[in-house]
């Protein structure tokens, strides 16, 4: 079930785009502001609404971690905030001066992607608020932009169908017609799709767009040999034009926005619709999960912004048919919740979750927690949790022996998560590493010696063979 839990209407006019943080639900109109809203209540932060843009706002985001807001308009510039006091950080004016469509922040936060009308897409440094390069489409406005998982490539969509692949010294790598009237969103899946073959890494990509279609392509990753793009599906249901599309961040499913005025959502598994939302009186014009819980925000023409909140069987009925393929200790608690599904134990996700239960809290508990802390009642139930549980702990210890020593990191000598490349020429865990220099330790883990540079680089091949690794050693 889905439940309207919610509806903004503080913008006067069309409401453009919607943005979750974990903590933030962001919102930008005709109207000229970006509004930002607390999750915890969905009342409007103090410094709300923020205004700079002279035009219509057309696209919002936030950085990965969430301390950084974009924001794009009409005016020619893309504006970063800081979304702690609502101050501006940088302005940056597209070189053209064109209308900015859209903006998007690399997966590291180290760029961003910023496309304008006249078919121009710039790459910033996000920490300099730089012009780092500049390229534009054959024809048409960018209108849509999405970054791969890996971060080692973007993809945009124009307004005469294209879809182009850029990689992130922005070249063309790529292009093809992929709706016949015109792009007008894209949007990459955060989850690997399970089975990649030959040392290959795939992801799902939706794009939407005038011909009323939703698409879905597979792009498959190697360092090596570069890319590979290919159509798989159509997803039909609506009737008129499709605005947006945006997956969910597990990757279970995708929903859409239409001028039909309707909401779907989708199961990415079956492709089988699971809901239609038609709450909305006007065009649907944005659509955005949140990443850490069950909600759904969607925007309209008719100037409102509609949070849905899923319930536990939509989350059973569109669960993934692997376990996440990190190691068990990393899980979060909707990854805890998938594993209840998958293991027919649904009716304990409302218990985990009310007490937080993510991997590592999961791989501790005892029969007495599960009996005095979460309350189960049921011997037999407490007995099926502890045996699911013992499998996972000895899966984790079978998978930590057999870790490449090339994946862990010299410092915490755990499996990396996040690796970064040091002067030194070694590599190690992003956190790690950014530690031991705070610490005013400009020596070397490795050699001891002096570092010439505390710049710390992202190694994104390694952690694709990371990536790799794991997947594969999950479907043992």
């Amino acid at each position: 079930m889905v439940e309207l839990i919610h509806t903004l209407a503080d913008h006067n006019d069309d409401v453009n785009c919607c943005a979750f943080s974990s903590s933030l639900l962001a919102t930008c109109a005709l109207d000229k502001t970006i509004r930002l809203y607390f999750l915890s209540d969905f009342t409007e932060v103090p410094y709300s609404p923020l205004k700079f843009h002279t035009y219509a706002v057309h696209c919002c985001c936030f950085s990965p971690s969430g301390h950084i807001l974009a924001s794009c308009s009409t005016d020619g510039t893309t504006v970063l905030w800081d979304t702690q006091n609502g101050q501006i950080l940088a302005v940056m004016e597209q070189p053209s001066g064109s209308p900015v469509r859209v903006c998007r922040f690399s997966p590291d936060s180290t760029c961003l992607v910023s496309g304008a009308s006249d078919g121009t897409v710039v790459l910033w440094n996000a920490q300099s608020y730089k012009l780092h390069r500049c390229a534009s489409v054959k024809d048409g406005s960018l209108v849509a932009c999405a970054f791969s998982p890996p971060g080692n490539l973007f993809v945009t969509g124009s307004s005469c169908g294209d879809l182009t692949v850029w990689d992130d010294k922005m070249r063309c790598l790529h292009s093809e017609k992929a709706h016949d009237l015109g792009i007008t969103c894209c949007d990459f899946s955060s989850q690997p799709v399970p089975g990649g073959e030959r040392g290959l890494q795939f992801f799902q990509l939706a794009s939407c767009g005038q011909d009323c279609q939703i698409k879905i392509w597979v792009i498959s990753f190697i360092h090596i040999l570069g890319f590979e793009l290919k159509y798989k599906s159509t997803l039909t249901g609506h009737c008129a034009p499709v605005l947006a599309c945006a997956f969910s961040h597990d990757g279970q499913m995708l929903v859409s926005g239409s001028v039909d005025k309707s909401v779907i959502v989708y199961d990415t598994n079956t492709e089988n619709i699971l809901h239609t939302l038609t709450q909305h009186t006007r065009y649907v014009t944005t659509c955005a999960f949140a990443p850490n819980i069950l909600l759904l925000a969607t925007g309209s023409m008719d100037k409102t912004v509609n949070i849905w909140q899923f319930d536990t069987e939509t989350l059973c009925r569109a669960k993934i048919p692997d376990q996440p393929k990190q190691f068990t200790e990393n899980w979060s608690e909707d990854d805890v919740s998938n594993w209840l599904c998958a293991e027919g134990l649904e009716d304990l996700v409302d218990i985990f979750k009310m007490n937080n239960i993510d991997g590592r809290e999961l791989l501790n508990l005892t029969k007495e927690s599960l009996a005095d802390d979460l309350k189960i009642e049921s011997l037999g139930l407490r007995s099926k949790v502890l045996r699911k549980i013992e499998e996972l702990r000895t899966k984790v210890k079978t998978l930590s022996s057999e870790i490449p020593d090339e994946f862990i990191c010299p410092i915490t000598r755990e499996l990396m998560k996040d690796p970064v490349i040091a002067s030194d020429g070694y590599s190690y865990e992003k956190e790690a590493m950014e530690n031991w220099i705070s610490k005013k330790k400009r020596t070397s883990p490795m050699t001891n010696l002096v570092l010439s540079s505390v710049i710390l680089t992202p190694n994104r091949t390694l952690k694709m063979a990371i990536d790799r690794w794991l997947s594969e050693t999950h479907q043992k």
